[in-house]
């Protein structure tokens, strides 16, 4: 028995390449949206209408926490295009975790919120959903 794998013998869907480029997405996403936090100090018209808070933190650490977050998403997403199994599981937990953060900045860009959370949800369906060819226990 060969101990070369054919790229036919990996079990795939459509929803787990789906939900890998969609996080490596949202991770870039993430990444662009803290570097004009870190870098404006004017990028949220509330965070400067209330002296520069936004919640329990300012808007640079808002804009680190978003941009650590851009990196692992980023990561976990090349995981889950090279079919590695620990990242379906940090995928759907960051996933998670990106639309609960993105809930906050709801007050202050509710378009770009609701996209990111509409964007999450489908990364989660697309990670819990069982490739193609398996039979779910």
């Amino acid at each position: 028995m060969s101990t070369v794998a054919k790229a036919t013998d990996r079990i795939g869907s459509g929803w787990l390449s789906f939900s890998g480029l969609m996080i490596l997405l949202l991770g870039v996403f993430n990444v662009v949206e803290a570097i004009f936090a870190i870098v404006n100090d004017r990028y949220a018209a509330y965070a400067t209408s209330t002296g520069g808070e936004l919640y329990l933190f300012n808007l640079q650490t808002w804009g680190w926490l978003h941009l650590i977050l851009g990196a692992i998403l980023i990561a976990v997403g090349a995981g889950i295009l090279g079919g590695h199994e620990w990242a379906r599981g940090a995928g759907i937990g960051l996933a998670g975790a990106t639309a609960l953060l993105q809930m906050l900045y709801l007050p202050v860009y509710p378009f770009w919120s609701i996209v990111n959370i509409a964007l999450c949800i489908l990364v989660i369906y697309g990670l819990v959903v069982p490739p193609r060819g398996t039979v779910a226990d």
